[in-house]
């Protein structure tokens, strides 16, 4: 954002070098990147007055002028009478007309930062000498119009003065980092920027009396002869939204020069009286305006003069100003001529009511809308416009009324227009100006400092706040463009930063410090982190918002997520419901970048809306662990026993025992939704049967929505419900036995409808009754093609603390296996 100096100095005094104010800015206000001397480039170029213009034998467009420069100008030709030679080649040079002169020496202000400036000279065109140049607009910089010169639009009554100085171009301006001010609409106007700067140099200012006008009468300013409605669908999408019908506008006319150099300066390129207006009044206030064509948008509302405040229809189109035909969503707001959209909120006008030459009546809009609808429209269209860049910080209600009235009052003065209507309101959101009661000694407490009540009155006052005081108590109405004024520590920051944080003299604080020790379960997730570290996988962070397509690609429905209103971006709408989306969304870049055969995991936090809210009214948080592996060159195998594996590791690290059960297919919550039902299973504590999680390979569609390799799977769990299971384990360290081991292993067919986790659920309770210590593994599973059984072979891990196992103790354990498998499962051994 450019501040003009000169601009300011119209609002306030300001009597410091324009270094030090910069300085003050920066460390009370706003960052300044630069500081740009416009006047330099002006050094020399003066106004002059046009005595005659000949046109030049055998030319078909150039012609000899003679200008009078009062005779300020030194080692430059004259003719008799003083004047001077140059020749032009502009269409609209005339007599008497005061123009802009480039004296020979010079540099021509367009090339004035460039790498080669261009210095004027004098020199013969087609045999005639021409000292300088007559300047056009943009030889001068001030915008792009090189159809004639630049005719000056007030009589300077002694030729030779200085072009900057009647045009107030020996100014300053400065580059602001305006990110900072996001919260701080007001500062976007030059009004507003205007007050700040006042104030951090402990001045009072004055808001201009018509801005504090906030029911200003144009009724009796109107003939009242056209009509027009309006109206506000959704109240959530606009607070306020005003509109009146100006006729006799002449679209051809300009707005005074000095205005057009204001505007250029600051980035904004003049284009006609109508639309200067607007800009002019959005710099000054920060209200942006639009104006839209009254009759076209007549005849798109069906011959009635409608507007609607609404939601965009999914899939409706659009023509942009810009000739862009954009998609519009339901979050997009428009406005409306009836049912047909005319307009991006905030954001652009549409192609069918835009104004033209012929252009007779018109609509100016002054409105403010909803910034974060707005935010997400500016990313999702790439729109990024002086206008919705200052709706985005969110315009207060207040504020559309006054600027109308100015709106009414200079393009009645500049485009000779006159208003057609009274003017047309929806108000469904009526606003109300806060009011904080505090003590000075309750905002030195919070500062650190030593003001007193007449200071601190003095400050507030200063920035415009309505004070009250009751003996100590201070009562202060907060102005309604400070809608980031809420509570008493709010008005310390003010108080803070308006005289410098860096005045307060710093102490240090009274209390102990005792740093905070880690909990257990903070602990816990630290050991959960190494441990998976060590098992070969990588920990990556992602991002706890995602997209829409995210959730969608991994079967979430994205009703259950939290939307967030002001999103970064359109690519972090959604809190995510679980953390698998998220590392599923990595893997086919890392695949890209040449890693072939990894594993991922994350330990974070999701939110679900089924989960609800907490006693404080925020989204319930789940702390889980999502692990994905993935091997791009392996074709065969089930990807599942790999992703199990590292799980079994994990919790038997840990101390804990799982079991597994079946995924039923009616089973639809968020953190079943990527996984496959007949390839993924249930993970439960084998001690409680509570759920703890879900591990198995992904649905087709999933997979082919993140553009996944073949072999992939992966887990997820509740790390509060494994940190709860673990924490009921009994904590006794085992040595490693110092005897022999046995393995056994055993082979048994089952009916295709009997499950690897019945098998290992039947072995393992078997085991449990017997006093040594046993592990299981699978070794393979076999099924003929069209075959009714499956074998399933399990090997069985035996050994002792006290003694070395006999063949008899093994086979006992052996045999009871078996019995058990044969009796409850209907197994026969092979």
């Amino acid at each position: 954002m450019i501040v003009s100096l000169n601009w300011l100095k119209q609002l306030t005094d300001i009597d410091i070098p324009i270094k030090d104010l910069a300085t003050l800015i920066g460390a009370r206000l706003v960052e300044i990147e630069d500081v740009v001397d416009l006047g330099v480039k002006y050094k020399n170029v003066i106004i002059v007055k046009v005595i005659s213009a000949e046109k030049l034998k055998d030319s078909d467009h150039l012609s000899v002028v003679k200008i009078d420069d009062g005779g300020i100008t030194q080692d430059v030709e004259r003719d008799d009478q003083g004047y001077i030679q140059v020749v032009c080649g502009a269409p609209n040079i005339k007599t008497d007309q005061f123009v802009v002169w480039l004296p020979p020496k010079s540099i021509v202000p367009e090339t004035y930062n460039s790498t080669e400036p261009f210095v004027l000279s004098s020199r013969k065109l087609r045999g005639v000498m021409s000292n300088g140049m007559i300047a056009s607009a943009r030889e001068l910089d001030l915008f792009d119009e090189h159809d004639g010169i630049l005719e000056l639009d007030v009589n300077v009554a002694k030729p030779g003065t200085p072009f900057a100085t009647v045009y107030e171009l020996n100014d300053c301006l400065l580059d602001i980092e305006n990110k900072s001010l996001t919260h701080r609409p007001d500062c976007f106007g030059i009004i507003g920027f205007a007050r700040e700067v006042a104030a951090i140099q402990d001045k009072k200012f004055k808001t201009p009396d018509w801005l504090l006008n906030l029911e200003p009468d144009l009724n009796d300013l109107s003939d009242k002869n056209m009509n027009l409605s309006v109206a506000i669908d959704d109240s959530s999408l606009s607070d306020r939204y005003q509109a009146i019908v100006m006729s006799g506008v002449d679209a051809s006319k300009k707005s005074p020069l000095q205005v057009q150099t204001y505007l250029a300066r600051v980035g904004i390129r003049p284009i006609n009286a109508v639309v200067d207006v607007t800009n002019y009044l959005m710099l000054l206030t920060g209200q942006p305006l639009h104006a839209f064509d009254y009759d076209k948008l007549v005849a798109v509302a069906g011959d009635k003069p409608d507007i609607h405040v609404r939601a965009g229809y999914k899939d409706e189109k659009l023509e942009l100003l810009d000739g862009r035909i954009i998609n519009l969503t339901t979050e997009d707001i428009v406005i409306a001529a009836g049912k047909t959209a005319i307009g991006l909120a905030g954001a652009m006008g549409g192609a069918n009511t835009e104004i033209d030459n012929n252009t007779k009546n018109i609509i100016i809009e002054s409105a403010t809308f909803n910034l974060y609808n707005l935010r997400s429209t500016q990313m999702r269209h790439g729109i990024f416009s002086e206008a919705i860049t200052r709706f985005t910080k969110g315009q207060p209600a207040d504020l559309t009324a006054p600027v109308l009235a100015a709106a009414v009052h200079l393009m009645s003065k500049w485009s000779g227009a006159i208003c057609a209507s009274n003017v047309a309101e929806a108000y469904p959101v009526n606003q109300t100006l806060p009011i904080i009661e505090f003590t000075a000694n309750l905002i030195n407490n919070i500062l650190g400092s030593e003001f007193d009540v007449d200071n601190i009155i003095n400050i507030l006052e200063n920035v415009e706040f309505k004070i009250e005081r009751e003996g100590e108590t201070i009562k202060a109405t907060v102005p309604y463009w400070r809608a980031d004024i809420h509570i008493v520590e709010d008005i310390a920051e003010e108080i803070g930063r308006l005289t410098g944080f860096d005045n307060i003299n710093p102490t240090l604080p009274r209390r102990n410090f005792v740093a905070v020790r880690p909990t257990e379960f903070d602990d816990f997730r630290k050991k959960l982190r190494k441990i998976l570290v060590r098992a070969g996988a990588n920990e990556v962070l992602t991002h706890s918002f995602v997209h829409n397509d995210i959730l969608q690609k991994a079967n979430q429905d994205s009703n259950n997520s939290y939307r967030i209103a002001n999103s970064i971006s359109p690519s972090l709408q959604y809190y995510r419901q679980t953390l698998t989306p998220s590392l599923l969304n990595l893997v086919n870049s890392n695949i890209r970048q040449g890693y072939e055969n990894f594993a991922l995991f994350e330990i974070n936090k999701s939110h679900k809306k089924q989960d609800g809210m907490t006693n404080e009214n925020v989204p319930v948080e789940s702390e889980m662990l999502a692990l994905t592996i993935a091997n791009k060159n392996t074709k065969s195998g089930a990807s599942y026993y790999q992703a199990k594996k590292f799980l079994d590791y994990l919790c038997k690290t840990v101390g804990l025992s799982v079991t597994y059960k079946p995924v039923k297919p009616e089973m639809n919550e968020p953190l079943s939704a990527p996984f496959e039902y007949r390839r993924s299973a249930i993970i439960c504590d084998r001690a409680t049967e509570s759920q703890i999680g879900i591990v198995g390979e992904y649905r087709k569609s999933v997979t082919k929505g993140f553009k996944l390799p073949e072999y992939v799977a992966g887990f997820e769990i509740d790390v509060c419900q494994l940190f709860d299971a673990c924490r009921d384990l009994s904590k006794s360290y085992k040595p490693l036995s110092r005897y022999p081991v046995s393995y056994r292993d055993i082979c048994l067919q089952v009916s295709n409808d009997v499950n690897f986790n019945q098998i290992i659920n039947n072995i393992e309770d078997t085991l449990d009754s017997i006093d040594l210590e046993t592990e299981i593994s699978p070794v393979d599973i076999y099924q003929a093609k069209d075959n009714m059984v499956k074998n399933i072979t399990i090997r069985i891990k035996l050994f002792a603390y006290d003694h070395t196992l006999t063949s008899d103790e093994v086979a006992e354990v052996i045999n009871k296996v078996v019995d058990s498998a044969v009796v409850k499962i209907n197994a026969k051994v092979i």
